[in-house]
């Protein structure tokens, strides 16, 4: 893709786009910098989404005032990022990010650019122009800016035609970007699945070659990209797009092994099940747990690992506790999921048992537990799926709907003698693996 000698400009009214619709402390940042004498435009997801008809939910400010200009600036200001240096303006719990323009990252003498020898940009605190600013962006329908003082937007790189034709296209050679960034490949599936877009075919062509490169991202960055990923109105379709181009398996490799393995589609049509939940939940504005989500998504690996290794343990508590620590730990060293989800991601696995053993005061107990209704919701979703019997499904859904004193003639002993005489060996709490 060539550049274009001048960029085009497009005011507001004809792209159908209202200043009333701008973040308004967006806009006051741009308005100190151009008035301290500096270049100030909004940019990236929030013009992309504006032209959508989106609200989006950050806005963004790309500048030519480098970061401790832009601190003087603003009281309010907080620098960060090493391999980004980039500020962040604070309005209470409101944070716009500040960036300064990116120039080539082998440009001049004022270089802080470091590449790995694989491509990937590990430092990259390189200043330069708008038009330099605008070709060092992943996708054209991410490098427009918006003028907010003049009311127009600024396009270098042909994005408004392709935002019109619906189309993601990366700039430059697709193969040398992804490699600079490999969290590309990840972005190009959520810009798609999000924009209800197409790929250009030269962006789409090299993805499943280069799935691999996204063993070498740190840990701690995947674990942002995948609540981005998953925690959306999108997430089966991300999860479907991820299994194509072969990016599922970098990120969860127990969890790809198991489903390429298990002879029924049950495994998978858990975890879908638990996607089309999360977005119905978003989609109704209802609160979610990323910890559940994640707890779907491992589950399968953690349940033929209790199931296999059920025999050297006493229960299938402790079966349970075993096979979730190694997973677990097996999983972080891909994704660093920080431990307030990994604890109530082990305590949803941990009380599945439970939901076997309907008598006693126990029991009773078990319905006060603070993750019962995790727990309970898990049980439902597997009993949707043929690995919990409906029965139990429905007497734990019943007894929910009864008084305290109902509930306890519902767990009397009594009630369970027909059962113990028509097994004599109790059932398995774990399903047989396929």
């Amino acid at each position: 893709m060539s550049a274009q000698k001048k960029p085009k400009k497009y005011t507001l009214r004809e792209l159908g786009l209202s200043a009333d619709r701008l973040d308004r402390h967006a806009v006051s940042i741009t308005d100190r910098l151009v008035e301290a004498g500096f270049q100030a435009y909004l940019v990236g997801g929030c013009v992309r989404d504006l032209l959508l008809g989106m609200h989006p939910k950050d806005f963004d400010v790309s500048t030519n005032a480098e970061p401790d200009e832009i601190q003087a600036l603003f009281k309010n200001c907080r620098l960060i990022g090493r391999r980004f240096r980039l500020a962040h303006i604070h309005f209470g719990r409101h944070i716009i990010e500040v960036a300064t323009f990116r120039g080539p990252h082998v440009k001049h003498d004022k270089n802080d650019s470091h590449a790995h020898k694989d491509g990937r940009l590990l430092r990259d605190n390189v200043y330069g122009t708008l038009e330099e600013d605008a070709w060092r962006r992943d996708f054209t329908v991410n490098a427009l800016y918006l003028d907010a003082q003049n009311k127009t937007v600024i396009d270098y790189v042909g994005g408004i035609d392709d935002h019109q034709q619906r189309v993601l296209r990366l700039m430059g050679d697709p193969v040398t970007r992804y490699k600079e960034d490999p969290v590309r490949l990840l972005r190009a599936v959520r810009f798609k699945a999000k924009l209800n877009f197409q790929f250009d075919a030269e962006t789409e062509a090299p993805m499943n070659d280069l799935a691999p490169l996204l063993k070498d991202i740190p840990s701690a960055r995947l674990y942002d990209e995948i609540l981005k990923l998953f925690l959306n109105t999108k997430a089966n379709d991300v999860f479907d797009m991820l299994r194509q181009y072969d990016l599922f398996d970098p990120l969860f490799p127990q969890t790809e092994l198991c489903l390429k393995k298990a002879s029924s589609d049950m495994p998978l049509a858990l975890i879908k099940q638990a996607m089309e939940n999360t977005e119905a939940r978003l989609k109704n504005h209802q609160h979610i747990t990323p910890y559940f989500l994640l707890a779907t998504l491992l589950w399968e690996p953690v349940r033929r690992l209790t199931q296999q290794n059920r025999h050297t343990f006493n229960s299938d508590t402790q079966a349970i506790h075993a096979a979730a620590n190694e997973v677990v730990a097996h999983q972080i060293g891909r994704i660093a999921i920080p431990r307030r989800i990994t604890t109530p991601m082990r305590e949803v696995w941990a009380l599945q048992p439970r939901f076997h053993k309907q008598v006693g005061v126990r029991c009773l107990r078990f319905l006060d537990h603070p993750r019962f209704r995790a727990a309970y919701d898990f049980m439902l979703l597997r009993a949707q799926h043929g690995e919990v019997d409906v029965k139990i499904a429905d007497w734990w859904t019943h007894i929910q709907t009864l008084a305290p004193a109902e509930q306890k003639l519902m767990t009397r002993p009594s009630q369970f003698k027909h059962k113990r005489k028509a097994h004599k060996k109790p059932a398995k709490n774990v399903p047989p693996v396929e």
